[in-house]
């Protein structure tokens, strides 16, 4: 498997300046619609319950990308530092804000959800560049020791991502937010259109990530599968577990199971393109197929979960009536 995904790590990307002003802009007004759904009042839950959102938090901020981490280190053989970065790239995302429907979806705790979701996007600001810089460092200096001398060089510049991220997240969910409170009524109606307008746009992100190279993606698509296969489940997994260990109510553990097994891939998308953060000559094809596929297949994922745990309910309701 390593040899074949060194092809895929040989892949540089190369994104003009105009076009990348597009991207940012377009990502921009994402956030901002984000926004529209996040209404303060809606914080209540953390401080009426905080036990399930503090856990939340702590799955999402701590555990997956320590067990991503942990995940590497025990394929670090299968997989190359590119992939391996790109793992980590996505762990230090926010949570997706297609969580909110799916949790909508399994009957869950919307609510907490909805509270978890805005946490960890207004934090991302700073949080998503911390973590990529300590577990995408920590691997860095780790894998010095063992990879020969072909590896590339990898400087994570955190501040450079922090300023990136706070331009593109922090400014328009502010905004946003503003917006929904001094407009509520237009805010109501625009945010229904701004959450199709996101998915049209992760869609042509994808797109634009496979465009010129989907013979090569064909080619690859099994290892990068099992990967985000493996990946996607551990994340679910440790949401999952968090909340039963914990002992939390059943809409609450299934909260915590969407939330963290789905992530605004997106962002990590939009930060692959930044040259200012991955210089055009470092071969990132990797991260890049990783990144691009984790939010195609969270989808599928979340939607089979979400049905699961319908399921699982009906199963209840008819061993009641019996």
């Amino acid at each position: 498997m390593y040899e074949q995904l060194l092809n895929l790590d040989n892949i540089r990307l190369n994104f003009s300046a105009g076009g990348m002003r597009i991207i940012n802009i377009v990502l921009a007004l994402v956030m901002f619609g984000v926004a529209l759904g996040i209404n303060p009042s809606e914080f209540k839950t953390v401080f009426v319950r905080p036990k399930s959102a503090i856990i939340g938090l702590v799955s999402q901020w701590i555990l997956l990308p320590a067990m991503t981490f942990l995940l590497i280190l025990i394929f670090r053989n299968q997989i190359t530092p590119m992939v391996a970065m790109g793992m980590i790239l996505v762990a230090s995302c926010p949570g997706g804000n297609i969580s909110n429907f799916m949790s909508s979806l399994s009957k869950a705790n919307t609510e907490l959800s909805i509270s978890l979701t805005a946490i960890t996007t207004l934090a991302a600001t700073l949080v998503t560049p911390f973590n990529f810089a300590f577990w995408g460092g920590l691997y860095t200096r780790f894998l010095s020791r063992y990879a020969d001398a072909a590896l590339q060089p990898l400087h994570i510049d955190v501040w450079q991502t922090l300023e990136t991220v706070f331009i593109l997240l922090g400014i328009p969910l502010v905004l946003g937010m503003l917006f929904v409170r001094f407009f509520p009524r237009i805010a109501e109606k625009m945010k229904k259109p701004f959450q199709y307008f996101s998915l049209l746009f992760f869609i042509a992100m994808v797109v634009l990530s496979f465009s010129n190279n989907f013979d090569l993606f064909l080619d690859y698509i099994f290892y990068i599968f099992i990967i985000v296969l493996i990946h996607n489940a551990l994340a679910l997994g440790i949401g999952y577990a968090a909340g039963s260990a914990f002992k939390l109510p059943v809409k609450d553990r299934r909260t915590l199971t969407i939330e963290v097994g789905i992530q605004n891939s997106g962002l990590g998308l939009v930060l692959l393109f930044n040259p200012k953060i991955f210089p055009p000559e470092l071969a990132l094809g990797g991260m890049l197929f990783i990144t691009a596929w984790w939010g195609v297949w969270h989808i599928i994922s979340g939607l089979s979960v979400s049905f699961a745990f319908r399921y699982a309910d009906k199963r209840r309701r008819a061993l009641i009536k019996e």
